[in-house]
C-alpha cells in the first residue's frame, strides 16, 4: 500500500479515470492497526490492488469534505460512482469481497 499525501489523494479523486480505495488511519489506533494487518494480507492475495493509505491527520480538508467521522476508515471510489466509506471491518474475506470488484477495473 503506498502511503499518500492530501495533494497526491486529491489529484487521484478529481483525475475519475480509476476505481480505487484509501485507508484513512492514524498512527496510534489499534483498531487502525490491526485493519491494516488484514489489508496486507488482502494485498498478498491481490498485488494489482488499487489500495493506498493515507494518515488522517495531514488531511484536513479531505477529512472535511468526505466528512469522515471516524477511524479506521476504507474509502471506496468506483470510476463514475460516488465513494463508499467502510468503517466496520469485520474479517479479512469481507474486505476482500468489498475489494475485489477494484482489481477488475
Amino acid at each position: 500500500m503506498k502511503e499518500l499525501s492530501q495533494q497526491e489523494l486529491l489529484d487521484i479523486v478529481n483525475r475519475q479515470e480509476e476505481s480505487f480505495a484509501v485507508f484513512l488511519y492514524t498512527p496510534f489506533c489499534g483498531t487502525c492497526k490491526v485493519t491494516e494487518r488484514m489489508l496486507e494480507i488482502i494485498m498478498t492475495m491481490q498485488p494489482s490492488l488499487p489500495l493506498y493509505k493515507s494518515n488522517i491527520n495531514f488531511l484536513p480538508q479531505i477529512s472535511r469534505e468526505w466528512q469522515v467521522t471516524s477511524v479506521p476508515c476504507i474509502a471506496i471510489f468506483e470510476q463514475g460512482h460516488d465513494k463508499q466509506l467502510i468503517y466496520r471491518m469485520q474479517s479479512v474475506d469481507e474486505l476482500y469481497r468489498k475489494l475485489l470488484p477494484l482489481s477488475s477495473k
